[in-house]
């Protein structure tokens, strides 16, 4: 009898496949590893039509139920973190795929976001880009003392961010779709409608979760509203911020500038507009990605992996359920 076969997905710095977990599938497993993102529904049911196993890396790929249907072979997706958005698990349960998720890093989204918010305020990577080219002190920051920090969503991320907005002696304000105003007093913060968070603010940073609640919650009318010299910092997710609308009003100069860890589509394409900005801070979507975060992904993945190949029924399963489904069909 061959083994299973298993699939890790967009290892983009191909670092996943040189941790110490795999050992523990050695010879019950076949495990390959992409390094590259495919772009259509089509390319992705071409390359896991042979899998049995399937382990994402966070939300990097989508599994709707059109992609579930359509993979006869597939029986466990071992998913990395908490966050199953990109996932249709009622989909998979149906199909008798078991979902199992991982624990995460509490803190790298959180000093992740801290990085961008001093970066982009300071101009760190437009100063270092200057010196390489022979150029010396090329821009002027701001201090954060004394300004005030717009946090949109004040839950796990958001309320350390609040928490860190005053240890520097910030004021903070605070909106959420569900946030109430004793809420936001207990995390130090002050709740105000969103459109006064927009006004008011100096920085503005997003962790909300994406939902459909929150999809193109920043809008074109949310960014006329922010001062000229006020930044917007996203580290959650691409599309709670209107895109399109974002990169005409920092191409128009309208505000300060930005930090943006997420996008519309990721990897973002080359041709890309904010590309082409000077006044924006870019990462490739690594607020999670640290070693730390790896460690914690893929060893209780694997872990999954072992205890259901061995007949037990994994312990963070999110869809128990989905074995009946298999044995009726």
């Amino acid at each position: 009898m061959t083994n299973p076969r298993a699939a890790v997905l967009e290892d983009y710095q191909d670092v996943v496949r040189k941790l110490p977990y795999w050992e523990h599938l050695r010879g019950r497993v076949d495990v390959d590893f992409f390094k590259d993102a495919v772009t259509s529904e089509d390319a992705l049911l071409a390359r896991l039509q042979p899998y049995r196993i399937v382990i994402p890396i966070r939300e990097r790929t989508r599994f709707p139920g059109s992609v579930l249907d359509r993979l006869p072979a597939l029986d466990l997706l071992a998913i990395t973190g908490r966050n199953s958005g990109h996932v249709d698990v009622p989909a998979a349960t149906r199909r008798g795929v078991l979902v199992v998720e991982t624990g995460g890093s509490g803190v790298s989204a959180i000093e992740h976001t801290i990085g961008m918010i001093l970066a982009v305020v300071r101009h760190l990577p437009q100063e270092d880009r200057a010196m390489r080219t022979g150029r010396w002190q090329t821009t002027v920051g701001i201090d954060l003392a004394g300004k005030t920090l717009g946090v949109v969503g004040l839950g796990r991320i958001g309320g350390k961010i609040a928490a860190f907005g005053t240890f520097l002696g910030m004021k903070v304000l605070a909106w959420g779709p569900t946030l109430t105003a004793d809420r936001a007093t207990a995390a130090g913060a002050t709740y105000v409608p969103l459109e006064q968070l927009m006004s008011e603010s100096d920085v503005v940073t997003v962790h909300t979760r994406l939902s459909d609640l929150t999809r193109g919650l920043i809008t074109a009318r949310h960014l006329a509203l922010m001062k000229p010299t006020a930044y917007l910092v996203n580290t959650a997710r691409g599309p709670i911020v209107d895109e399109s609308a974002l990169v005409k009003t920092l191409r128009d100069h309208r505000i300060a500038g930005a930090a943006l860890d997420v996008f519309d589509v990721e990897p973002l394409p080359g041709n890309h507009p904010l590309l082409g900005l000077d006044n924006v801070v870019l990462t490739p979507h690594i607020g999670y990605v640290t070693s730390d975060a790896y460690d914690i992904f893929f060893k209780q993945a694997v872990e999954n992996i072992v205890a259901y190949l061995d007949g037990k029924m994994p312990s963070r399963a999110l869809n128990p359920e989905a074995l009946k489904n298999r044995k009726k069909s």
